[in-house]
């Protein structure tokens, strides 16, 4: 930190899995960070329940997928509203959906963002927000009629789906109401005869009850054209009430752990940066559960947004790389809401739509249907609009063996540091030369690749490139194919507006 009136480079305001992501993107690239929560601890709640393949990915890129690994179940199958969806193990190293509760995933970053220097404040409420050109203040409600100010270049919401940063900011949140109500909750069910019950579909919803741990379920009831107040409590009674309303029982259920509530409206945030603040995770965008994909969207936001903001507080890049977060992550979830509303929409009772199920679950049976929504719900094939028109360019680069003068590697291991990688894979010593004068913000690697070839899900196997730039994300910045002329300007374009303008050796 340069002034003495800045408490950090970036405050972050949610200690949730989006946030903690992010806090540990931003220390691993040299900001100093703050995160504030309005609550006074974790609360256990185990809410989200796993993993996709690129949120492992991205854990894998940083070197701690082991970590969660360790503790979470690898599912060979997911589904789209309901309906069994295959995944394929050429893909990526992590085909499989990871089941990890949250409050596990939580524990597990927070452990990673002490180990790297992040601080934290508890029963720290977001109330006000003031922006110059130098940076924002952050009044936090931190007591009854108290309150402090802690002053950051950057401040960025990650505090949920009710946001104070964003409404405090005044960035509008469009989308679709609600047309549903679900409750969840992890309970015992002693009566319960199967170890298993996925989506039974009933005449005004339907019902899961899914095992998670030995004598626990976690039980969902899902009821259409049932709208719960916004502000309406949440009790075990009325998960109860639901179940017996679908189920016909409520299967003994006793020795609630947690119970909650949520539904299909869909918001997103109109814009993802409104000066100094910015938003990430279900402060940026809210949709139906369908697939597991909001946990997921929420830490690559976070991955996409770290590696840049830390540039920019720490001056190795102009602030103008920042609207780059909005431009590509903003489609990410419109997609994502798109994705969704559909699956809600197939998630109605009726026979009409048990017709529908019907037909899409024959279509699914074909292979390239399967891998169409399993990249809607992998976002393994999610493409950024990057210059270039390589067939990785944008695209997120595959964990590729590789061989160096250090011996064997993959390509994910070179992200460990969240820096910028620059890869020969033939020799190529003009790349070097190229990338001269941004020696200090890119890692330069001279590497043999040991496959011809390169999966990428949604183009299948393409020729393994001469030469690549990673962005610290895993997204290819720029790329050049074996046997084709170096770009030198192209490259150096990349460069300039990834990493900044070229200084002198």
């Amino acid at each position: 930190m340069e002034s003495s009136g800045v408490d950090a480079d970036v405050v972050i305001a949610g200690a949730g899995p989006t946030g903690l992501m992010l806090a540990c993107e931003l220390r691993l690239a040299g900001a100093d960070v703050l995160i504030v929560e309005r609550l006074a601890g974790r609360t256990g709640e185990s809410r989200a329940g796993g993993m996709h393949s690129r949120t492992l990915e991205v854990l894998d890129q940083r070197g701690i997928l082991d970590r969660f690994l360790a503790i979470g179940d690898a599912q060979p199958v997911g589904h789209f509203s309901g309906l069994y969806l295959e995944f394929d193990e050429s893909e990526s190293r992590h085909p499989y959906p990871l089941m990890i509760l949250q409050a596990d995933i939580e524990r597990l970053l927070e452990e990673w963002a002490v180990e790297l220097g992040v601080r934290f404040q508890w029963s720290a409420e977001v109330t006000g927000i003031a922006q110059d050109d130098s940076g924002v203040s952050v009044e936090l409600g931190t007591a009854p009629a108290a309150t402090r100010t802690v002053r950051a270049r950057y401040l960025v919401g990650c505090d949920g789906g009710r946001s104070a940063v964003r409404k405090l900011s005044g960035i509008d949140f469009p989308g679709t109401p609600a047309t549903m109500t679900a409750l969840i909750g992890d309970v015992e069910l002693p009566e319960l005869t199967e170890d298993y019950v996925w989506v039974r579909r009933c005449p005004t919803g339907d019902w899961s009850a899914i095992a998670f741990e030995p004598g626990w379920y976690r039980v969902i009831a899902s009821e259409y054209d049932r709208v719960a107040g916004r502000d309406e409590p949440v009790t075990f009674e009325q998960l109860r009430a639901s179940l017996i309303r679908l189920a016909g029982t409520d299967f003994g259920m006793t020795g609630p752990r947690w119970v909650s509530r949520f539904s299909d409206a869909a918001r997103q945030a109109a814009q993802y940066r409104a000066g100094r603040v910015l938003l990430a995770g279900d402060a940026a965008h809210i949709h139906f559960p369908a697939g597991g994909q909001g946990l997921n969207m929420g830490v690559q936001d976070a991955v996409n947004l770290g590696w840049k903001l830390a540039a920019v507080v720490t001056g190795r890049a102009p602030e103008s790389l920042l609207d780059t977060y909005h431009s590509e992550r903003h489609p990410v979830g419109e997609q994502v809401l798109h994705n969704t509303r559909a699956q809600s929409a197939l998630a109605r009772p009726g026979p009409h739509t048990d017709a529908l199920r019907d037909v899409f679950s024959t279509l699914m049976e074909s292979d390239d249907v399967n891998r169409r929504l399993r990249g809607m719900l992998t976002a393994l094939t999610v493409r950024y609009p990057v210059d270039g028109d390589h067939p990785l360019a944008g695209r997120r680069v595959p964990d590729a063996d590789l061989k160096t003068a250090e011996g064997d590697t993959c390509v994910y291991e070179l992200l460990h540091a969240a820096r910028p990688v620059l890869v020969t894979l033939n020799g190529i010593t003009e790349v070097a030369a190229a990338a001269d004068g941004w020696a200090d913000r890119v890692e330069l690697v001279d590497a043999t690749s040991e496959d011809d070839y390169w999966f990428v899900p949604d183009l299948d196997e393409i020729p393994a490139p001469a030469a690549l730039l990673i962005r610290p994300d895993g997204h290819v910045a720029w790329a050049a194919a074996d046997g084709d002329p170096i770009d030198r300007p192209a490259l150096r374009a990349a460069l300039t507006t990834w990493l900044g303008p070229a200084r002198q050796p």
